[in-house]
């Protein structure tokens, strides 16, 4: 039985990793806004005024996701499409003239772009068409900056663009399931430069969509009732997965960036750095290797920034230790053999001798796979978006290989790809664990009666 508050985690769980989407690339390492990184941020889920994309100022208006659901008539639909609406922060003196850079008795204030967040919630509603409005107002915020003595050294003006979208949502009937289909499109009118398309997009915009009475059905892995409404979906700048713990079917996430189904925040990450594909433990150590002088240009850039570099400065010797990696011991995980004796070190040279890579084999759903063995992938370790792309192609084992933790790893070539040869002769293989490959070599049923 689903209970309140498993339902508040899910959604809770499901809004944690849809607020890293919304922010990613918003702050780009070494945090500061003289950095050429800095000049260009957003880089994800952004829908551009009407006609931006074709004048070459601006992105594409629209992101639009299809996906399975298996629902009664009485099934509803809830929407909350969220995004960043650029504010820009412009720095003035004390004479209302704009500056580039203002220093109040050691408080340094630079122009920089901002962004301020939106989630405008639709819903509950039935599985039938219906069409919304999106719009957020303009406005100007100005904010005096004190000096020492508290006479005014100047002022902050902070201005934002209106923002004028719709949602649309449709049902129609494929392959024995209901196909929704839910398009959010920028309907401003056409910006006059690049500055002005930016100022009315919106920013990482995505939308997470709850289910009552019935079920998302996988993209990744439908089930079997939905897999051919699953293969009949399409997608434009964005990609459905389910965004509860596993097992949950009720909440999606549409996302413009890949991610697998279950996605979840990494619980040894003590806060967002919003670096693009950050990685917690390089960007803190680099951080706290900033000179104090680069630091205080980071403060200076965003609140944002200077709680990062704050938090990075403040890091304890057993917060980086838990950044640096999980060890996981898995029970009956697959070995090499022949595999290093047990009284034999992994560091000495005489281990090599016992591991011999092309020919070496480890034994999977009863088949011994080597060199030459032919297998279909099957990705799921979630290691690398990209492996989305060799899920159930056919390929060619040519190592495999034990690394010192007792991890194997099956290298291979992909059977269709035209440079698989030359990818071979450079050594250039793709790596997967052995529940992630499906022998095809498998005796026959009279080698088994032999």
């Amino acid at each position: 039985m689903t209970t309140g508050r498993s339902v508040r985690s899910a959604r809770a769980r499901a809004r944690a990793v849809a607020d890293a989407v919304l922010y990613e690339g918003y702050l780009l390492y070494p945090y500061r806004a003289t950095s050429r990184k800095n000049q260009c941020r957003w880089q994800f889920g952004v829908l551009g005024p009407e006609g931006a994309a074709d004048a070459g100022i601006g992105e594409d208006p629209e992101l639009r996701a299809q996906f399975p659901v298996v629902a009664g008539d009485d099934a509803t639909l809830g929407l909350a499409v969220r995004f960043l609406q650029l504010q820009r922060r412009t720095v003035e003196d004390r004479h209302g003239e704009e500056v580039a850079e203002l220093d109040a008795d050691g408080r340094v204030l630079v122009s920089w772009d901002e962004a301020v967040e939106h989630e405008i919630d639709y819903g509950p509603m039935p599985l039938e068409h219906t069409v919304f409005r999106v719009h957020v107002p303009g406005g100007v915020d100005v904010e005096d900056v004190h000096d020492a003595a508290g006479a005014v050294a100047g002022r902050l003006v902070r201005t934002r663009e209106p923002i004028d979208g719709r949602l649309e949502l449709s049902v129609d009937h494929v392959a024995g399931c209901r196909r929704v289909t839910i398009t959010v499109r920028n309907v401003a009118a056409a910006p006059r430069d690049k500055q002005d398309a930016l100022a009315r997009s919106m920013l990482g915009a995505h939308v997470i969509a709850e289910l009552e009475g019935g079920e998302f059905a996988s993209l990744l892995e439908p089930p079997e009732e939905a897999a051919a409404a699953a293969g009949q979906c399409a997608h434009h700048r964005c990609f459905p997965v389910l965004a509860g713990p596993e097992g949950d079917r009720t909440l999606l996430l549409v996302s413009p960036i890949i991610l697998y189904d279950h996605p979840e925040i990494a619980e040894q990450s003590e806060g967002p750095l919003f670096d693009s594909t950050e990685i917690d433990e390089i960007l803190t150590l680099r951080v706290m290797t900033l000179t104090d002088e680069e630091k205080e240009q980071a403060r200076a850039t965003d609140p944002l920034a200077a709680r990062i570099v704050d938090r990075c400065d403040a890091t304890t010797a057993e917060q980086l230790d838990r950044l640096h990696g999980v060890l996981r011991e898995p029970a009956d995980r697959p070995r090499v053999l022949p595999e290093v004796p047990d009284d034999l070190d992994w560091w000495d040279p005489a281990a090599d001798n016992a591991v011999q890579p092309e020919f070496d084999a480890v034994l999977v759903e009863g088949v011994l796979v080597r060199r030459g063995s032919r297998v279909r992938l099957h990705p799921s370790r979630r290691a690398d978006a990209h492996d989305l792309f060799y899920d159930g192609e056919r390929a060619r084992v040519v190592t495999v290989h034990e690394d010192v933790d007792g991890d194997v790893h099956v290298g291979v070539v992909i059977d269709n790809d035209p440079a698989a040869d030359l990818h071979e002769w450079y050594g250039r293989y793709l790596y997967f664990a052995p529940d992630e490959i499906e022998p095809l070599d498998r005796p026959s049923d009279e080698d088994r009666r032999k």
